[in-house]
């Protein structure tokens, strides 16, 4: 592939596809032990099965994932999927989030503990059927400093042990992931980025320590793909349909469970400019990020073949222009 189509892992030095995949809503509907919905309704799993070979067939080389998603169900998949290939592609996935496999329920517990950490590691390692993951990230974005210190010390053990490759820390927060960053193997910090939802203080960091910006939500939990209205709705079972119950700066999209009229007006102003060179809409919003910055990979979700042929079909164009990137910034407000 050329340069167009692969970026480095950050200092790990890893090539990687320059546009991932997130595997949050292949793991298919879990909750919380109060029932609040936390995965993307129902989901097909041999459609995810087919959508997996379809990204590796498209050159796609970095999946994303957690062992909280679908409670161990979307590293399961991802296994499956990667059968025999495991080796070929690059793996993250996340810890940190404690939860109950049998219930499929979150239990609301939060742990970056040494001894965790430990048991959350062997379990991902089975349900992945690998020897090691490529980037482990602490998947708690508001995880104390000083709680992070003995995480950060027992990843840097699992990179002498061979468990892991690298390591980062899933967080909106630049203050914690310049933290991280001063461990050797660090290599990634995930965060919120997307059109709607810029993090300037966060994207100069990985420039400047070297790190790889994993995009999360780059899609806008699915409102610049353009195929939602102000009266779309989400099943009580997709966590779409609570998250205006958790607005912050990063997530200001949503209203009553449905997208903001106002971010639908924004969305509309700039349509034109993301669709221009034959993009579709989330071609277009993709390629926006590329531009924002030579460390992100973008990660959009999927579940179906359909989706992975139009998310990793934005590679063939690459980023967009500083022209566009200004017009952009003109239209949205």
């Amino acid at each position: 592939m050329t340069a167009k189509h692969t970026r480095q892992l950050g200092r790990s030095g890893i090539p990687v596809s320059a546009l991932g995949l997130g595997c949050w809503a292949i793991g298919g509907p879990f909750s919380s032990t109060e029932g609040i919905p936390l995965g993307w309704s129902q989901v097909d799993d041999n459609e995810s099965v087919r959508a997996i070979h379809k990204a590796l067939d498209m050159g796609v080389t970095f999946f994303d994932t957690a062992d909280i998603y679908g409670t161990g169900h979307s590293e399961e998949i991802l296994s499956k999927a990667l059968d025999g290939q495991l080796n070929k592609v690059v793996i993250a996935s996340k810890f940190g989030m404690v939860f109950d496999t049998g219930k499929k329920q979150w239990t609301g517990g939060l742990d970056g503990s040494p001894k965790y950490m430990r048991k959350a590691i062997e379990d991902s390692l089975l349900r992945l059927k690998r020897e090691y993951i490529d980037l482990y990230q602490l998947h708690v974005n508001d995880y104390s400093i000083k709680d992070a210190t003995a995480t950060r010390e027992e990843l840097e053990k699992f990179v002498q042990e061979g468990k892991i490759r690298s390591y980062g820390w899933s967080t909106d927060d630049p203050d914690r992931a310049k933290y991280f960053a001063d461990g050797p193997n660090c290599t990634a910090i995930q965060h919120v980025l997307n059109i709607f939802s810029d993090n300037p203080l966060m994207l100069e960091l990985c420039e400047e320590k070297n790190l790889a910006s994993i995009n999360r939500g780059p899609l806008a939990m699915g409102l610049l793909t353009g195929k939602f209205n102000e009266n779309s709705t989400f099943p009580a079972n997709d966590v779409r349909s609570i998250m205006h119950l958790f607005e912050d700066k990063f997530n200001p999209y949503f209203k009553k469970g449905k997208f903001a009229p106002d971010f639908l007006k924004k969305f509309e102003a700039i349509r034109e400019v993301l669709i221009s060179g034959g993009r579709t809409l989330a071609q277009g919003a993709i390629s926006w990020l590329w531009a924002r910055s030579e460390k992100t990979i973008p990660i959009p979700g999927f579940k179906t073949v359909k989706q992975v042929e139009e998310n990793a079909g934005a590679i063939q164009f690459g980023p967009l222009t500083n022209e566009q990137m200004i017009e952009i910034d003109k239209l949205k407000g």
